[in-house]
């Protein structure tokens, strides 16, 4: 889909039929990482030890990708929290004062460019700020992350009105009057309409089951970075098969200290 293509965040007779009840089965995932070789790095490339930036996936903290930092740092890289504290707040801010400072950190204390690995929204902010800082961006791999636009379930959009409600409150109506919605003019949602920069390698992993938001809006449409797993939304963080797909996806991105 081109990135001109991009539609607002919205319900439909698609949004309806999303087998949201299959995302209670995301703990099948967590006790099945545990239990694969992938987890302990066995039969995976060892990483150059050159930073990770985790970013979690809408209402979520950092602490739900601490498997996936711990794993990180196992396989030879260096990981590091977003920041961001909870995902629930303006995209743009997030990114302007959190997550931008944590890869400017990362970037100094190791001298490479840096990889993002977002779930979910968190991969939205992933992509977003790597087309704002393709100097400092080595690779963006996204989890599920409706970069496209996207048909969510019902639920999350009344998660997502709430919160809307919530930035409102927060930040002043006049401020942020159309945060969350498909009005927005900020430049995060501007991001999103390109291309991520050539310099930096993407990949895009979905789940056709995916119980919160239409799989189809998480695709490039380039068969080469569209990598698909089974598993639920939620599990994506826990996933063995995504924790495969991340590390030689990262290895095949070597990241040369600066000079």
């Amino acid at each position: 889909m081109a990135p001109g293509n991009r539609k607002p965040l919205r319900d439909d007779k698609a949004a309806s039929d999303l087998p949201i009840w299959q995302e209670a089965l995301f703990g099948m995932e967590v006790l099945l990482l545990h239990a694969a070789p992938v987890y302990y790095g066995f039969g995976v490339p060892r990483g150059d030890n050159s930073a990770v930036v985790i970013i979690p996936g809408f209402l979520l903290t950092d602490l739900y990708l601490a498997e996936m930092y711990g794993w990180l740092a196992r396989v030879g890289y260096q990981p590091y929290f977003s920041g961001i504290g909870i995902n629930a707040d303006c995209p743009n801010l997030l990114i302007r004062r959190q997550l931008t400072e944590t890869i400017k950190r990362a970037r100094r204390q190791t001298g490479r460019r840096i990889h993002l690995i977002g779930h979910s929204l968190g991969g939205v902010l992933a992509r977003s700020v790597a087309g704002d800082l393709p100097e400092d961006i080595a690779s963006v791999i996204t989890l599920g992350s409706p970069f496209r636009g996207t048909v969510a379930h019902p639920r999350v959009l009344q998660a997502v009105e709430m919160v809307r409600q919530r930035i409102r409150q927060n930040h002043g109506k006049q401020v942020l009057p159309d945060c969350y919605s498909g009005a927005c003019t900020c430049a995060f949602l501007d991001s999103l309409g390109r291309d991520l920069p050539a310099t930096v390698a993407e990949t895009a992993i979905y789940t056709r089951t995916d119980g919160l938001v239409d799989w189809r809006y998480c695709i490039t449409g380039n068969p080469d970075v569209d990598l698909e797993v089974s598993g639920t939304h939620v599990g994506l963080g826990f996933n063995p098969s995504v924790y495969s797909i991340i590390a030689k996806r990262l290895a095949a991105v070597r990241s040369p200290r600066s000079v």
